[in-house]
């Protein structure tokens, strides 16, 4: 019987609806084990993960018995249910719409590794939109401004 054999790495990329900063430092890293938590129980291997205010970056190891899409749905959605529950914000916490996807070779591990968790220090030099933008050219992904998040200035 043969089986399946996959090497798939996706860095995800989503944002807070209303690009409000949201994610407060004082509950940042519990929010991001409880991420890790639902990738974990998804079957897939987190390699990374920073919550900032207003967007997350999430590098994963993904398992092929799950989509993106799946697992991006239950990671938002299981998030947005634990923040609500934990009353962490007034009024209701959710996600935007949509999130970005872009996938990477074994080699580039460490890179993104070190680029997610660095994650502060980039955005002393650089707003999301701007670093949001540069990896859709980066990656050559077609885009119409009118559909790429909510931005706010």
């Amino acid at each position: 019987m043969a089986n399946t054999y996959t090497q798939l790495y996706i860095q995800f990329v989503f944002t807070v609806k209303g690009r409000q900063n949201f994610i407060l430092e004082q509950f940042r890293e519990e929010l991001e084990k409880v991420m890790c938590g639902i990738v974990k129980n998804n079957k897939c291997k987190t390699y990374a993960i920073y919550c900032n205010p207003d967007h997350t970056h999430i590098f994963i190891g993904m398992h092929p018995d799950i989509s993106p899409s799946k697992l991006m749905e239950q990671v938002k959605s299981g998030s947005s249910k634990w923040i609500n529950e934990k009353k962490f914000i007034r009024g209701h916490f959710s996600w935007q719409k949509g999130f970005g996807a872009f996938t990477y070779s074994r080699s580039h591990i460490d890179r993104v590794v070190n680029y997610v968790l660095n994650q502060p220090q980039h955005h002393e030099k650089q707003s999301f939109k701007d670093e949001y933008l540069l990896l859709l050219k980066k990656f050559d992904i077609e885009y119409d401004i009118k559909y790429v998040f909510e931005w706010y200035n």
